[in-house]
């Protein structure tokens, strides 16, 4: 057992090695980006989401950098974000341009820890053990986190507006969001998704809207829209349903076009910067036809052209091949390759 354990790892090696070069051969010398390296990830056992979610994050330019940035800091002890740093450069420095790596390190972090937890008690003790620009001590703990770089690519804020139907008062309340989950329509786009995602609501009934100005509950209009753009928009597309008939969660398989470039339009009327325009850098796809049972790929943009990563293999894909990754226009159980989670970074 052990000896065919042995030639299946040797065969592994060697097919690895030659996707490698074969990818090399297919960008071509000349075309090849400097400073890029394009490594696939070892699968531990089911890790194929993670190993999806760190090569999308990793082609994230402005996540990458600010992580390679916190690996030059002085060495703090071992966590979440060191074990990620020490992975991104671990990447970024190979002596290969393309290649296999175990993230092995970081998995054996990743249930225990979070990355913008982790940021914020440092900032928290740099406070502590420091002072703050007017000279004063800080010592209001109940003053909310400051944010992170973590949360100044991700995060953006929605403005959740409520009118009164009877005074016509409108109320508007703010909330942070590091990405955005949205419900999913068989044959619409992701436009489609974010216009649902902001349509009017009637509250009424036993939902009626207590309204201050009325001082009793009334019927109201309700609607959230983004007020703040992130440099990095995260979407999230809900493909798994329950259904009651089943008793079991189902995947909505149903075809989603995502384009290239986006622009918001449920934005606020004070929203900031509410031209911004997105370009694709990475997506997350589902293949299968269940929660439980499937696979994790990720289809990233590195400099002009796109890339299939697929745990340890990597592999070049034209522009057109992303509309595979749709999903399906019938029949929601079947198997289906659908995107799950897209990465849009804005231009500026």
């Amino acid at each position: 057992m052990e000896i065919l354990m042995t030639v299946s790892k040797i065969a592994s090696i060697c097919t690895m090695g030659a996707n490698a070069s074969a990818l090399e051969k297919e960008i071509g010398p000349e075309q090849f980006p400097v400073n890029e390296h394009y490594f696939g990830l070892v699968n531990f056992g089911n890790t194929c989401y993670c190993n999806s979610v760190l090569q999308a994050l990793y082609f994230c330019r402005p996540f990458r950098d600010k992580v390679l940035a916190y690996k030059s800091q002085p060495r703090k002890k071992e966590n979440l974000l060191t074990c990620l740093a020490d992975l991104f450069h671990s990447i970024a420095t190979q002596k290969k341009k393309v290649g296999v790596i175990p993230p092995k390190k970081f998995i054996t972090r990743l249930r225990k820890e979070n990355v913008a937890d982790i940021l914020q008690e440092e900032r928290k003790q740099e406070k502590q053990n420091g002072r703050l620009p007017n000279g004063s001590i800080d010592n209001e703990n109940n003053s909310p986190p400051d944010p992170t770089w973590v949360h100044e690519i991700f995060q953006g804020t929605l403005t959740n507006e409520t009118r009164c139907l009877t005074c016509e008062t409108i109320s508007s309340k703010d909330e942070d969001f590091l990405d955005l989950s949205v419900d999913v329509e068989q044959n619409t786009s992701i436009t489609h998704c974010l216009r649902g995602f902001s349509n009017t609501e009637t509250l009424c009934s036993e939902y009626k809207y207590y309204c201050e100005e009325c001082r009793s509950k009334q019927e109201a209009h309700k609607r959230m829209k983004v007020k703040k753009l992130p440099m990095i928009l995260a979407l999230h597309l809900k493909r798994f349903k329950y259904m009651d008939q089943l008793h079991r969660y189902t995947k909505l398989s149903y075809r989603v076009v995502f384009p290239l470039e986006l622009r918001l339009f449920n934005t606020s009327g004070d929203a900031t910067n509410p031209d911004r325009m997105y370009d694709l850098v990475a997506v997350v796809v589902h293949c299968g036809s269940g929660p439980n049972r499937g696979h994790y790929i990720a289809i990233v943009k590195s400099h002009d052209f796109w890339l299939l990563f697929d745990d340890d293999i990597v592999e070049k894909i034209d522009a057109q091949a992303i509309e595979e990754f749709y999903g399906l226009t019938s029949d929601i159980s079947k198997n289906s390759e659908s995107g799950y989670i897209l990465f849009y970074q804005s231009r500026d």
